[in-house]
């Protein structure tokens, strides 16, 4: 995928790239702790991030997952990432997750990457339906969802376990094509 919009573009992740995708993660490692756990611990180093994007590449051509970053092009730099991950390919059906760098939240910026990549993988993949995971705390990322025609489908109570230990709610947003 390659969508340039404003002064950024959506690329699809760049293998050559392992130090622009450690220093988005490091950047906002307190942000992710909690909901991006798995991606912040396979990254805690450059040398970390070399080997997730070993596995990345095989899961990539295994059709099990699909990262696209957001390019900040003037300063050639990884402002955030959309994965489609937990595919299901019966259906088709795949969760997304997003997340921008703390220095572009606010901008409308991750709620536009997110419309073009959706528009994007349904076009390609010919998924019917997407889904996406919040805390009912988080509400940024809940009004990025609904900007881009999720709808709430029900709050499942107790879902997730915080790496701080924080058992909380997950409400779950889904969008049909």
């Amino acid at each position: 995928m390659n969508k340039d919009f404003d002064h950024f573009s959506i690329v699809d992740l760049d293998f050559q790239k392992a130090e622009l995708f450690f220093q988005l993660i490091d950047n906002n490692k307190h942000r992710l702790e909690d909901y991006f756990a798995g991606i912040l611990s396979k990254n805690k180093s450059l040398a970390d991030t070399k080997k997730f994007f070993q596995k990345t590449e095989q899961r990539i051509n295994d059709k099990t997952y699909f990262p696209y970053i957001i390019l900040n092009k003037e300063k050639d730099k990884y402002i955030g990432l959309i994965d489609i991950k937990n595919i299901d390919w019966r259906v088709p059906k795949a969760e997304i997750g997003y997340f921008i760098d703390s220095e572009y939240q606010g901008k409308r910026i991750i709620s536009k990457a997110l419309g073009f990549v959706v528009n994007y993988i349904v076009e390609k993949h010919h998924f019917k339906k997407l889904l996406c995971r919040a805390n009912g705390e988080n509400v940024g990322s809940i009004q990025v969802a609904l900007k881009n025609g999720f709808e709430l489908e029900g709050t499942i109570r107790n879902d997730y376990v915080t790496t701080k230990g924080r058992v909380v709610d997950l409400n779950y947003y889904g969008r049909i094509f």
